[in-house]
């Protein structure tokens, strides 16, 4: 009967033939863990402060309805309030959609400074090896 070919043997056999710095692998899975700790540090801040724009923006609006809620003497005065609560609340959806958008830019404009700045020190990082072996290689 025929043999199934032993994979794992050839992988090994292969792999044994052409010999690989684990260092080199080391530092460029250590290099890419402290990119993703970074950009996840930026991302978490960026969340951490929508959410302190939607608590304050449900407090309000929670406190508006309170207020539109309370009894009134006068039947013209459910109009004004509701009128007044519409204005009001208008208004706060502006503000608080502008601080989100503050909140984007400054994560959009941190992201890119980031990265150009990664993309700068991976290339001298690649940069410095291949020139000491191409100096290596011409002595």
């Amino acid at each position: 009967m025929a043999k199934t070919p032993d994979h794992m043997k050839m992988m090994q056999d292969m792999m044994a033939n052409f010999p690989i710095s684990t260092s080199s692998m080391q530092d460029a899975m250590k290099s890419q863990s402290l990119l993703g700790e970074k950009l996840a540090r930026m991302a978490l801040t960026a969340a951490e402060r929508s959410t302190e724009i939607s608590a304050r923006w449900s407090k309000d609006a929670i406190t508006r309805i309170g207020e539109l809620a309370a009894v009134k003497n006068e039947p013209s005065a459910y109009a004004k309030a509701m009128s007044d609560f519409a204005s009001a609340t208008a208004e706060t959806a502006a503000e608080q959609m502008a601080a989100y958008a503050e909140v984007a830019k400054k994560v959009q404009m941190d992201t890119v400074d980031f990265l150009l700045t990664a993309g700068k020190d991976i290339g001298s990082d690649t940069q410095n090896p291949a020139g000491k072996a191409t100096s290596d290689k011409s002595e």
